[in-house]
C-alpha cells in the first residue's frame, strides 16, 4: 500500500517556545505566520522634447529663427510652473552648402502631467509645425520607488499581523508582541527609469502611457508572535 502524500507545508503553525523570552515562556506558545502585500505606483515624472530648426541663406537669420522660438517655449513652461532646472537647451550650429542651418532641442521635465498637456497643447497651437514635440516619456525618480518599496514592505508586516489577530481571535486566545519579523522576498518589475530610452508606440494614448511605466512591488514577510491565553487577559483586567 502506497504511503499518503504529506501534507503540504503550512504558512501558520502553533508552536513551542523556541527561544528563551520569559514572556513566551509563560505562554508557552508561539504564532507563526506569513504574509504578503503587492503595491504599484504611477509614474511621477515625465520628459518631453521640443525639437526645431531653421535653414537659411544668412548665419544672423537662421539663429534669430531659432532663438525667438526658444524663448518663447521657455517663457510658455516658466509661466506654468515649471523651474529653470528642470529645462535643458542644446543647440547645434552647421553649414550646409551655401545655407546655414541652426537647429534646437529643448528637455522639459514635468512633475505635474496636466500641466504637461497644457504646454504642449500651447506649443503645438501657436508654433504649429515649426516645431515636433515627441510624446512623452513617463518615468519614477529613485525616490518613487524608495518611497514604494517601503509601502510594500509595511503593508506586508500589517497584513501578517491582520492575520495572526484573525487566528487567535478565531482559537480564543489574544495576540501578543511580536517576537521576530522577517523579511522573506520581494520582488519588483515594471516602471521605466530617466535613463531608459522611449519604446513604447507613438499611437499610444497618454493613460495607456501611464499604466505602461506603472511600477509594482510585492513583499512577503514572516512573522512570529507572542500568544497570551485567555487568563494573562483576565489577569491584566483585575
Amino acid at each position: 500500500m502506497a504511503l499518503p502524500a504529506p501534507l503540504p507545508a503550512r504558512s501558520m503553525e502553533l508552536a513551542p517556545a523556541s527561544v528563551p523570552s520569559p514572556v513566551a515562556a509563560a505562554a508557552g506558545r508561539e504564532l507563526h505566520v506569513s504574509g504578503s502585500a503587492e503595491l504599484s505606483a504611477g509614474p511621477d515624472r515625465a520628459r518631453v522634447s521640443v525639437r526645431l530648426g531653421s535653414r537659411k541663406g544668412a548665419a544672423g537669420a537662421a539663429r534669430s529663427s531659432v532663438s525667438r522660438r526658444l524663448e518663447y517655449i521657455a517663457h510658455s513652461a516658466r509661466h506654468r510652473g515649471v523651474p529653470e532646472e528642470n529645462m535643458t537647451v542644446t543647440e547645434d550650429f552647421s553649414r550646409l552648402e551655401n545655407t546655414y542651418q541652426m537647429e534646437a532641442e529643448v528637455s522639459i521635465i514635468f512633475s505635474d502631467f496636466g500641466k504637461m498637456q497644457n504646454v504642449c497643447n500651447l506649443l503645438t497651437e501657436k508654433l504649429g509645425t515649426s516645431v515636433t514635440i515627441s510624446p512623452p516619456h513617463f518615468y519614477h525618480t529613485p525616490e518613487a520607488i524608495d518611497a514604494l518599496r517601503r509601502q510594500v514592505c509595511v503593508a506586508a508586516v500589517g497584513n501578517t499581523r491582520q492575520k495572526a489577530q484573525e487566528v487567535c481571535r478565531l482559537l480564543g486566545q489574544s495576540l501578543g508582541k511580536p517576537l521576530l519579523i522577517r523579511e522573506e522576498e520581494t520582488k519588483e518589475w515594471g516602471g521605466h527609469t530617466d535613463s531608459q530610452q522611449p519604446n513604447a508606440p507613438d499611437s499610444l494614448t497618454l493613460q495607456e502611457r501611464i499604466l505602461n511605466a506603472t511600477a509594482y512591488a510585492s513583499c512577503r514577510v514572516f512573522a512570529v508572535f507572542e500568544i497570551k491565553g485567555k487568563e494573562n487577559r483576565r489577569k491584566k483586567l483585575l
